[in-house]
Parts: structure tokens; C-alpha cells; sequence
């Protein structure tokens, strides 16, 4: 049985070829690709195959797919572009006689009012148009998307637009796992996954529980949508992204990052890593 994984260069990607190596999986049964198979050289030092597949060009796709059985479609960062790449894939795939593709969308894709959930949502329609058997991975928001300024917020402030709005988040590393247990499972294609955190916090709750390991006094600042939107822009973040992350946060403000369910603890057999795990790491 031959896995390949897309995005591999990337963060989800690379902790994807992780977990399914760690998983018994033999280094030359997993098929890494990447725009540029340069950013590959750790995972092929492991003896993981490697292979360039650009979303872009479809050339690349129909020679990485060769002799694949099962597919991790890791959704493009390209967001704008994304429907398109993912369908080159899907169809790929389909012409490939792919037994399985798993592909990494967002929680609640077909119900979410959020702007991020728009092209994963088309990418889901046209798995289920392409007749190809897949399982989708509905990931919520990633504990990283915070940690990542834990730094920062610590000497600045946590400032958003999320209200009190709860979030279920988990690490990138427990979606990652996820996706592995999806992927070598015999019995997923058809299943549809909303994976999220065991347990949910707010904005302010995040900010308490920098303050609390940092040993300093951090607060978190609400403000109104264009306002957040604003602030990100001034910071450097590009317009257009600014505008999703502030839309983000209205879905947080509305529920739309919650949920209660442990579907994802339950796949992984173990508790999801908490909020003051990540932010213990990310202050490390």
C-alpha cells in the first residue's frame, strides 16, 4: 500500500509523513510531494519517496499519482485559487483509480457562514461528483494560529474581534495524526470527520493563560471587525488575509469554531493537546 501526501514541504504535510511513518509505515510506502522537492531533503534522507506535484501544473499531478493507492489532498494555502487546485488533484486521482482520498476541509464546511469555508466546500462537491472514495477531515482551528504570537502577545496584548465566542482548538500535530489514522484505516471512505478540541476557550482565556506562564499581566483587547481588520493591516498582514482572519473571529463571536463532539480525541484513542500545553511550548 502506497500513501502519498500533498503540501508535504508544509507544516500539516510534514507532520502527516511523521505520523504515518510512526505508525509502522515503511519509509518507501510514503510518497512526500511538493512544489519544490528541495524542501523535501529530510524526509527523503529517511527514505520516503519524494516527488515535485504543483497544484498548478496538472502534468505533475498525473506523474506523482502514478501507482498510488491513497491520498492525502492537504488543502492549498492559495485561498482564491484553491478550487481549482484541489479539483486538478480529485480528478487525478479519479483517472488513477485512487481507492482513497482524504482531504483536509473545515469544520462544519457545508453549514459554516465563515469565508474560509467557501472553496472547501466546492472541494467537497466535486470529490462527491468525481465518484473518487474519500473521507473528508473537517479540521477547526489550529492552537498554532495563537501560539504562534505567543511571544509577541505576551509584550503587546491579544487583540481580536472573537468576543466571547468559544473555541475548539487542537495542534496542528493532533490533525496531523488524524489524517494518518483516516488514511491507513480500512473502513473511512465515506466518513465525514469534525475534528476539533476537547475543550474550548475564549479569547480572554487564552490571554489569562499567557499571563499566568509568562508571569506578567497580558489582556485582550475586543474590538469591532473593521477595526481588528485595520490593526492586522498596519501589523503587515495583507489586506485580503486580514479580511479572513477578522471574519474568522465573527465566526468565533457566532459559535462557529465550537464544538463539543471529541470526534477528534476519539480517532487519536488520547486527549487532544490543551491550551496551556500549547501555550507551555510555544513560551518554551
Amino acid at each position: 500500500m502506497t500513501y502519498l501526501v500533498t503540501g508535504a514541504a508544509g507544516k500539516l504535510g510534514a507532520l502527516v509523513v511523521d505520523a504515518l511513518l510512526d505508525r509502522g509505515v515503511t519509509p518507501g510506502d510514503v510518497v512526500a510531494t511538493a512544489r519544490d522537492t528541495d524542501r523535501l531533503s529530510a524526509v527523503a534522507a529517511r527514505g520516503v519517496v519524494t516527488r515535485r506535484l504543483d497544484y498548478d501544473d496538472p502534468t505533475s499531478v498525473d506523474a506523482a499519482l502514478e501507482g498510488v493507492d491513497r491520498v492525502l489532498l492537504v488543502s492549498s494555502s492559495m485561498v482564491g485559487q484553491r478550487t481549482a487546485q484541489h479539483r486538478t488533484v480529485i480528478e487525478a486521482a479519479a483517472r488513477h483509480d485512487v481507492e482513497l482520498l482524504a482531504y483536509t476541509s473545515i469544520l462544519r464546511a457545508d453549514s459554516s457562514s465563515l469565508s474560509l469555508a467557501t472553496e472547501h466546500l466546492q472541494t467537497e462537491r466535486i470529490l462527491a461528483d468525481a465518484g473518487v472514495p474519500h473521507v473528508l477531515l473537517r479540521n477547526g482551528w489550529y492552537l498554532e494560529n495563537y501560539t504562534d504570537q505567543a511571544r509577541t502577545q505576551v509584550e503587546q496584548g491579544v487583540f481580536g474581534a472573537a468576543g466571547s465566542g468559544r473555541i475548539s482548538a487542537a495542534a496542528r500535530a493532533d490533525y496531523a495524526e488524524a489524517a494518518a489514522v483516516a488514511l491507513l484505516a480500512d473502513d473511512s471512505a465515506g466518513t465525514v470527520y469534525e475534528l476539533a478540541g476537547d475543550s474550548a476557550f475564549t479569547m480572554a482565556d487564552y490571554a489569562a493563560a499567557l499571563s499566568e506562564r509568562a508571569g506578567r499581566d497580558v489582556t485582550y483587547t475586543d474590538l469591532p471587525r473593521y477595526e481588528y481588520t485595520a490593526l492586522l493591516v498596519s501589523a503587515g498582514v495583507p489586506a485580503p488575509f486580514a479580511e479572513i482572519l477578522a471574519d474568522t473571529d465573527r465566526g468565533v463571536s457566532a459559535g462557529e469554531l465550537f464544538d463539543d463532539s471529541r470526534t477528534l480525541s476519539t480517532l487519536l484513542g488520547r486527549p487532544t493537546t490543551t491550551l496551556v500545553e500549547a501555550v507551555e511550548a510555544a513560551l518554551a
